[in-house]
């Protein structure tokens, strides 16, 4: 469906049925995932949160600076990006970790035109350190990339199977859209993403589309419009 894909993958989905860090076999597993994306000619840059680790938010309300909370909160994404980067390798699948927190002895600083030569070669690019910039989640990262990128959509990798009018888990009546507006997205509150990565995503025009990461290859059947998901288009 797009020559050209932002994939968001939140910490959280690297712990698979891990309390904490990373589940080895759910990392392969995803890595695998986008390896089979890529194989379909699709151009395949992947967004990492760092919940697993660190989550700013969470370490401003312990009394940390929330600047600082941020920064370290980008560090976990280093690492995550870095076990990405390595899982895909094993799988035989080119891949290069670039972030936007400089740190040049563990990979290469993100610059577009450093991503843009790494994506036409087939390489599956993964970006750490969220936009470089504390305050800033890593969804409107996201979509900060796919804009600066120019990509056809940001996949919204999640536990559950689209958008709902409430958390499915908590609420059994809760309702499932198979599509939507970005501005219907924004003023319905839904909390998929937050509201500044929608705004950035609607302005250039990028549709999300939002799906379940935990099926084996739910990033191809969401690519080939395949399986549940919900289309949040402009």
């Amino acid at each position: 469906m797009f020559d050209r894909v932002v994939v968001k993958l939140s910490g959280e989905a690297l712990m698979g049925p891990d309390p904490f860090g990373l589940n080895a076999p759910t990392v392969q597993r995803i890595s695998a995932d986008l390896k089979a994306a890529s194989e379909l000619g699709v151009q395949v840059a992947v967004v990492v949160g760092g919940g697993n680790f660190f989550r700013g938010l969470l370490g401003a309300e312990k009394g940390i600076e929330r600047a600082r909370a941020d920064s370290i909160g980008m560090l976990a994404t280093v690492m995550n990006a870095l076990a990405m980067e390595g899982a895909l390798e094993q799988l035989g699948q080119p891949a290069r970790v670039l972030s936007a927190a400089a740190m040049p002895s563990l990979c290469q600083p993100y610059s577009r035109q450093a991503a843009l030569g790494h994506l036409v070669k087939g390489r599956v690019i993964v970006l750490a350190g969220g936009t470089g910039n504390p305050f800033f989640t890593t969804d409107t990262g996201a979509s900060l990339r796919a804009c600066e990128l120019s990509a056809g959509a940001v996949m919204k990798a999640t536990q559950v199977d689209g958008v709902y009018t409430a958390d499915p888990k908590r609420d059994p009546n809760a309702k499932r859209y198979d599509r939507l507006t970005h501005d219907e997205a924004i003023a319905r509150n839904l909390q998929i993403m937050d509201t500044a990565a929608f705004a950035l995503a609607r302005d250039n025009g990028i549709p999300i589309v939002v799906f379940s990461i935990n099926e084996p290859g739910a990033i191809r059947a969401a690519l080939l419009g395949q399986g549940r998901a919900t289309y949040v288009m402009p």
